[in-house]
């Protein structure tokens, strides 16, 4: 069997396949954040053990043997380690938003668009240049302690294989300090952000994927197991997002939009980024917005609604929601894409005595569509559209985002990312398996003409309101 390991920021999950694609046994464990005042951060021990754990149960449970193993993992965010991988201090999320204040600063004296132009990554609070300068200003000792500043797969990768020195990959390293042109470290966005002297934390990059030998924690001893790409290209590896033009959406706690490009664009409005892969020459166009299913999750708590309910709810209220608007920019950082700006936050409009749970829960599904809309358009997309992640477990909702945006989606279930973690490992060791099978729609989501036609208007509006509610953030 083939082995997937996803090391997801609430849940760490790992897949099974066999040699045509078919997915055997899933085993996961969910794992915690720490929220507190714009901090988030996770427990390394207990993500790590979460890993060893799902391992454990599933090579107990398929009783096959681990031809290789795939790693992949939520990207940005720091994860200090010293030289054997074990934690110095406890990790800080890309869901963080304590460095806000020094984005803000970027923003105004025009570093974060110099940034921008060189690497093609708009920084946000939660990625590695705004954490790495926030600790080096309010919490300089956890930086002398630390041997690396990796993500989230690396400290995992090298726990279970035993590495010298935790490694990433061009991936990971995509944002903020890789040059995607010559795929190394830009000393000069290093500089920008006052980290000339912590530029010994920055890994190594492993160009391609590094590979290893698992130690016998979760996997056999001798699993040859490989390290990336992070999580957002490996669901576009496991849901065959490849050719140019084709996009994926991964409706999960994020909501990311990515599109297969050839070309690397470093004008416009800064926002997303370029994510390099194993293919020199061939990247991801990503638009990652920072909230997705949260969103929906965050309305169905307040209001008391299950997620079995969701389908039946969609069902209740007309498009348009009977007037009611979302914007869905919950998350306590603000938005990174397709544009920065760390102060947004959701508005409710419309809302009257005779709004239903129905009527709040369409108007959120549909402000997440008209984000994602808005995700995908930057991200230039021209050829066909994949899905996946938690959202696609909702029959009506798939079929409001199809509507929404106006184009058949490809819905592609089960571990995406895992499976795109395999197929990467696969090509790494030269093990021949079908990606085309591999990868194949569980179905295919048309809008209805009529629907999308409406939401076309509805879509400009919400871009009105949204520009609207972007002036007000910025005061």
């Amino acid at each position: 069997m083939y082995v997937g390991i996803d090391v997801g920021t609430s849940v760490v999950k790992a897949a099974a396949f066999d040699s045509g694609g078919r997915q055997l046994a899933v085993e996961s464990r969910p794992v915690e954040l720490s929220l507190h005042g714009g901090f988030v951060e996770q427990d390394m021990a207990e993500v790590y053990d979460a890993v060893v754990d799902v391992l454990g149960k599933l090579t107990g449970r398929v009783a096959e043997p681990v031809e290789l193993a795939g790693l992949t993992g939520q990207g940005d965010g720091v994860w200090l380690v010293d030289a054997e991988g074990r934690p110095v201090r406890s990790a800080l999320s890309w869901m963080d938003g304590r460095a806000h204040e020094l984005l803000d600063q970027w923003l105004a004296d025009g570093t974060f668009e110099t940034v921008f132009r060189r690497t093609g990554g708009a920084m946000f609070p939660g990625s590695p240049g705004p954490l790495l300068a926030w600790l080096d200003r309010y919490d300089p000792t956890s930086l002398d302690a630390a041997t690396t500043a990796v993500y989230c797969k690396d400290m995992v990768f090298q726990r279970l294989t035993g590495a010298a020195r935790a490694t990433t990959d061009v991936s990971d390293a995509s944002m903020p300090f890789l040059d995607p042109r010559t795929r190394t470290y830009d000393n000069r966005v290093v500089e920008l952000l006052g980290l000339t002297r912590r530029r010994r934390l920055l890994p190594p990059i492993g160009d391609p994927i590094a590979t290893g030998e698992a130690r016998g924690e979760g996997l056999p001893s001798g699993t040859r197991l490989s390290n990336g790409p992070y999580d957002l290209p490996a669901c576009a590896l496991g849901a065959g997002v490849t050719a140019p033009g084709d996009g994926l959406l991964i409706v999960g706690t994020c909501l990311a939009a990515l599109v297969a490009t050839t070309e690397l664009d470093l004008t416009g409005e800064p926002a997303g980024l370029y994510i390099s892969t194993d293919r020199p020459g061939h990247r991801l166009r990503a638009m990652p917005a920072m909230v997705g299913t949260a969103a929906l999750d965050w309305v169905l708590s307040t209001t008391g609604v299950t997620h079995a309910e969701v389908d039946d709810l969609l069902a209740a209220t007309p498009p348009g929601a009977h007037g009611v608007r979302v914007l869905p920019y919950f998350a306590p950082s603000g938005e990174r894409a397709p544009f920065v700006e760390p102060h947004l936050r959701a508005e409710l409009s419309g809302v009257s005595l005779e709004t239903t749970r129905a009527d709040l829960i369409r108007a959120t599904c549909e402000g997440i569509g008209y984000a994602a809309r808005h995700c995908l358009e930057a991200a230039g997309l021209t050829g066909s559209l994949a899905v996946c992640g938690g959202g696609t477990r909702s029959p009506a909702w798939m079929r409001l985002l199809a509507d929404v945006l106006g184009r058949p989606l490809r819905v592609v279930e089960g571990e995406v990312g895992a499976r795109g973690a395999v197929l990467a490992a696969a090509e790494r060791y030269g093990v021949s398996l079908d990606a085309g099978v591999w990868t194949e729609p569980t179905a295919i989501v048309e809008p209805d003409p009529e629907r999308a036609s409406y939401y076309a208007k509805g879509y400009e509006e919400h871009l009105g309101r949204l520009e609207e509610a972007r002036g007000r953030a910025r005061r």
